[in-house]
Protein backbone atom coordinates (compact mmCIF):
# COMPACT_ATOMS: atom_id res chain seq x y z
CA UNK A 1 0.00 0.00 0.00
CA UNK A 2 1.18 3.56 -0.78
CA UNK A 3 0.17 6.15 1.70
CA UNK A 4 0.15 9.78 0.94
CA UNK A 5 -0.23 12.34 4.40
CA UNK A 6 -1.59 16.21 3.13
CA UNK A 7 -2.88 18.91 4.71
CA UNK A 8 -0.16 20.09 6.33
CA UNK A 9 0.64 23.91 6.50
CA UNK A 10 1.48 27.35 8.19
CA UNK A 11 -0.94 28.04 11.33
CA UNK A 12 -1.15 30.58 14.16
CA UNK A 13 -1.22 29.25 17.88
CA UNK A 14 -4.69 28.12 18.56
CA UNK A 15 -5.53 27.87 14.93
CA UNK A 16 -6.36 24.11 13.61
CA UNK A 17 -4.87 22.03 10.66
CA UNK A 18 -6.84 18.48 9.61
CA UNK A 19 -4.26 16.44 7.83
CA UNK A 20 -4.83 13.51 5.98
CA UNK A 21 -3.47 10.18 5.00
CA UNK A 22 -4.58 8.54 1.71
CA UNK A 23 -4.22 5.18 0.81
CA UNK A 24 -3.67 3.60 -2.76
CA UNK A 25 -2.40 0.74 -4.26
CA UNK A 26 -3.33 -2.24 -1.66
CA UNK A 27 -6.07 -3.33 0.71
CA UNK A 28 -8.51 -0.31 1.43
CA UNK A 29 -6.91 1.78 4.42
CA UNK A 30 -9.77 0.44 6.92
CA UNK A 31 -7.83 -3.30 6.41
CA UNK A 32 -4.95 -1.53 8.71
CA UNK A 33 -4.39 -0.19 11.85
CA UNK A 34 -3.09 3.35 11.26
CA UNK A 35 -0.80 5.50 13.27
CA UNK A 36 0.53 9.43 12.84
CA UNK A 37 3.89 10.14 14.11
CA UNK A 38 5.69 13.53 14.68
CA UNK A 39 9.21 14.46 13.97
CA UNK A 40 11.14 17.42 14.74
CA UNK A 41 14.65 17.99 13.27
CA UNK A 42 17.06 15.81 15.38
CA UNK A 43 14.46 13.84 17.19
CA UNK A 44 13.29 10.51 16.73
CA UNK A 45 9.83 9.98 15.62
CA UNK A 46 6.78 10.32 18.04
CA UNK A 47 3.52 8.42 18.12
CA UNK A 48 0.71 10.86 17.98
CA UNK A 49 -1.95 8.59 17.69
CA UNK A 50 -3.07 5.59 16.17
CA UNK A 51 -6.11 4.05 15.28
CA UNK A 52 -7.18 0.42 15.37
CA UNK A 53 -8.71 -1.03 12.27
CA UNK A 54 -10.32 -3.43 14.98
CA UNK A 55 -13.67 -1.27 15.95
CA UNK A 56 -11.87 1.41 15.52
CA UNK A 57 -10.15 2.26 18.95
CA UNK A 58 -8.12 5.27 19.15
CA UNK A 59 -4.96 6.34 21.22
CA UNK A 60 -3.08 9.53 21.61
CA UNK A 61 -0.07 10.99 22.85
CA UNK A 62 -0.59 12.97 26.24
CA UNK A 63 0.04 16.59 23.91
CA UNK A 64 -2.14 15.82 22.10
CA UNK A 65 -5.35 14.46 23.85
CA UNK A 66 -8.07 17.16 24.64
CA UNK A 67 -7.48 18.45 21.03
CA UNK A 68 -6.65 15.95 18.05
CA UNK A 69 -8.89 13.58 16.69
CA UNK A 70 -8.29 10.56 14.62
CA UNK A 71 -11.11 8.83 12.26
CA UNK A 72 -11.44 6.99 9.12
CA UNK A 73 -12.97 8.53 6.16
CA UNK A 74 -13.76 5.12 4.55
CA UNK A 75 -15.31 6.64 1.35
CA UNK A 76 -11.77 8.39 0.73
CA UNK A 77 -9.70 5.25 1.68
CA UNK A 78 -8.00 7.89 3.96
CA UNK A 79 -7.47 8.30 7.63
CA UNK A 80 -7.72 11.90 8.78
CA UNK A 81 -6.05 13.76 11.80
CA UNK A 82 -8.03 16.52 12.59
CA UNK A 83 -5.74 19.13 15.23
CA UNK A 84 -6.84 21.90 17.20
CA UNK A 85 -5.67 24.57 19.33
CA UNK A 86 -2.27 24.05 18.13
CA UNK A 87 0.72 25.34 19.80
CA UNK A 88 4.70 26.03 18.95
CA UNK A 89 5.07 22.58 20.47
CA UNK A 90 2.81 20.86 17.44
CA UNK A 91 5.62 22.07 15.05
CA UNK A 92 7.01 19.40 13.30
CA UNK A 93 6.89 16.71 10.21
CA UNK A 94 4.07 14.61 10.55
CA UNK A 95 4.24 10.78 8.91
CA UNK A 96 1.31 8.45 8.52
CA UNK A 97 1.81 4.72 9.14
CA UNK A 98 -0.17 1.34 8.27
CA UNK A 99 -0.05 -2.13 10.27
CA UNK A 100 -1.19 -5.21 10.58
CA UNK A 101 -0.89 -5.31 14.13
CA UNK A 102 -4.72 -6.07 15.77
CA UNK A 103 -4.71 -3.45 17.92
CA UNK A 104 -2.90 -0.07 19.08
CA UNK A 105 -1.10 -1.38 21.94
CA UNK A 106 1.63 -3.16 19.65
CA UNK A 107 1.19 -1.49 17.20
CA UNK A 108 4.22 -1.65 14.44
CA UNK A 109 4.40 0.59 11.03
CA UNK A 110 4.72 -1.71 7.85
CA UNK A 111 4.22 1.29 5.55
CA UNK A 112 5.44 4.93 5.81
CA UNK A 113 3.87 7.51 3.82
CA UNK A 114 5.84 11.13 3.03
CA UNK A 115 5.67 13.30 5.65
CA UNK A 116 3.94 16.45 5.76
CA UNK A 117 4.84 19.58 7.26
CA UNK A 118 3.24 21.80 9.88
CA UNK A 119 4.57 24.36 11.34
CA UNK A 120 2.49 26.53 14.62
CA UNK A 121 4.16 30.70 14.25
CA UNK A 122 3.87 32.25 18.22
Amino acid sequence: VQLQASGGGLVQTGGSLTLSCAASGGLPIDYYTVGWFRQIQGKERERISCISHVHGTADYAESAKGRFTVFRDNAKNSVILQMTNLTPDDTGDYYCSAGFALGIDHYFPDYWGQGTQVTVSS
